[in-house]
């Protein structure tokens, strides 16, 4: 028998207001078919007035439990990917601790952009294997829209807020490819890159800075790097792309969704797409799309996904997991 991390429940939260591509028409260069054209983006959501990122953490983080039937204090373990925490210190995913009223285990940040989530379901995993936890909240969530320059129309339009989570689940299986839970995890990064995506302010210089990004270099390297990491965690769990439901990836522009599939030899029929109605969401649009894929009837019980995502660092990698 081999132990296996095995996704117990699922949910997300949105929040209320939603931005059409044509309210930025009024104060920038740019029109609905523009950045449609370029991204596959018609809309977002912004977080209100006093809604942060732990707030909507607690809600996606709900959300899950719920699907899961489970209660907070079921919970070892709570790891939350955001690279828009509420405060300097302490760790968003404590605050989320307090929120569900969960008394009992630990919590912690993990902070890789865009690639975030993946690397905090790895890092769940390897809680779950190592036996350190039984159970553990996986959440992804970001108000990006805070660090947004608003006068630039290659970086301001892309974005949204949002979160999702899952609960994973310690469980027995027979140690194969046909097993429930994640069967292999990759991850990279290289910091040479740095300048491609980054926020040009933080605690040490003083400043809280706005997103900046070479869009072109991004997408140059996100589509090979996307497609490398999906088959390297593939061969691990000894799978091929024949035998993926659902390539679930990081919603950042249509373009590069595409361009991944076609490298990985899928159609469009087997991805999960969501960038149209949330935007870029961070480390919240791996967990935000899963739950979408399973609310719609996508993602089924039994049903092998591949998720993989890049950000900045740059930071990437890939999870696969049977549902």
């Amino acid at each position: 028998m081999t132990l296996r991390a095995v996704v117990k429940g699922v949910g997300h939260y949105l929040p209320e207001r939603v931005v059409p591509n044509t309210e930025f028409e009024a104060t920038l260069d740019t029109n609905d078919e523009w950045i449609k054209a370029r991204s596959g983006i018609e809309r977002r959501h912004f977080a209100a007035e006093g809604e942060t990122t732990s707030s909507m953490a607690s809600a996606a983080a709900r959300a899950a439990l719920k699907d899961a039937g489970l209660e907070p204090s079921d919970i070892d373990a709570i790891v939350l990917a955001t690279s828009t925490a509420d405060l300097t210190f302490p760790s968003a995913a404590t605050m989320v601790q307090a929120e569900l009223g969960m008394e009992n285990g630990f919590a912690f940040d993990v902070q890789a952009v865009c690639a975030g989530f993946i690397y905090a379901l790895s890092n769940a995993n390897a809680l779950i294997l190592s036996g350190q936890a039984k159970r553990v909240l996986v959440i992804g969530a970001e108000t990006f829209s805070r660090i947004m320059d608003w006068t630039d129309r290659s970086t301001c339009v892309l974005f949204g807020d949002g979160a999702g989570a899952l609960v994973m689940e310690a469980s027995e299986q027979d140690g194969t490819a046909q097993d429930r839970g994640i069967l292999a995890t990759d991850l990279n990064s290289d910091g040479r890159h740095k300048e491609l995506l980054y926020v040009d302010g933080g605690v040490s210089t003083g400043t809280t800075g706005y997103l900046r990004m070479q869009g072109n270099q991004v997408f140059r390297h996100a589509v090979e790097k996307l497609a490398s990491t999906a088959t390297k965690a593939m061969e691990r769990a000894g799978i091929t792309p024949g035998d993926v439901d659902w390539i679930v990836p990081h919603q950042a522009n249509i373009r590069i969704i595409q361009g991944t599939a076609k490298k990985l030899g899928l159609p469009m029929e087997n991805v999960v797409v969501t960038v149209q109605d949330h935007g870029n969401t961070s480390a919240a649009s791996i967990p935000l799309a899963l739950s979408v894929g399973r609310a719609r009837g996508q993602i089924k019980d039994g049903d092998l996904i591949v998720t993989e995502a890049i950000g900045g660092g740059l930071a990437w990698g890939a999870v696969v997991l049977r549902w």
